[in-house]
């Protein structure tokens, strides 16, 4: 009984978690190894499960904090990374200038760009279409809190994609 209603959650919904940890994390083979642990929590917790909630939403918790974790473990990885790798300057290719306009990675750099709180509350809110209080419930926060960081968000969002197509003009 509780195995098939997990295989049914994960047939309902394990793209569009995967979507979201890959979202946060931009490490797919991770994503991957998330997604699947997402639903072994789900499955290890199931009496856990208070059904003031729907599913979806306990599943998007989950995958938040499994993401949230894993992200706090890698950060001095990361730092370490970004400092020995040699830098590219994306400027200079120009497929990446006719390209950029064309596809959502102006978006997704944009986002990238925003606080990590703020790009949490976008991609719920207005990717995943999460109401404001599933929203809240997932990230283990107030209502008002994740109001505060969608508007701040969007506005921080609108900024990046107003500098980068600033930079494409003067680079055009």
């Amino acid at each position: 009984m509780v195995e098939d209603e997990i295989n049914d959650w994960f047939d309902q919904y394990h793209q569009t978690i995967f979507k979201y940890i890959f979202m946060l994390t931009k490490d797919y083979q991770q994503s991957e190894d998330l997604t699947q642990e997402t639903f072994l929590k789900a499955y290890k917790h199931y009496e856990s499960f208070n059904r003031n909630s729907n599913e979806k939403t306990w599943l998007f918790s989950i995958a938040h904090n499994l993401s949230v974790d894993y992200l706090r473990k890698q950060k001095p990885l990361r730092l370490i990374k970004e400092l020995f790798q040699p830098q590219v300057d994306h400027r200079q290719l120009p497929e990446n200038i006719v390209y950029l306009k064309e596809s959502s990675r102006e978006i997704y750099d944009a986002l990238s760009a925003t606080k990590e709180s703020q790009r949490e509350v976008i991609i719920l809110r207005k990717i995943k279409g999460f109401s404001t209080s599933e929203t809240a419930e997932i990230l283990n926060c107030s209502e008002g809190k994740v109001k505060s960081a969608l508007h701040r968000g969007m506005l921080s969002l609108e900024k990046q994609l107003k500098k980068q197509e600033d930079y494409h003009e003067h680079t055009n």
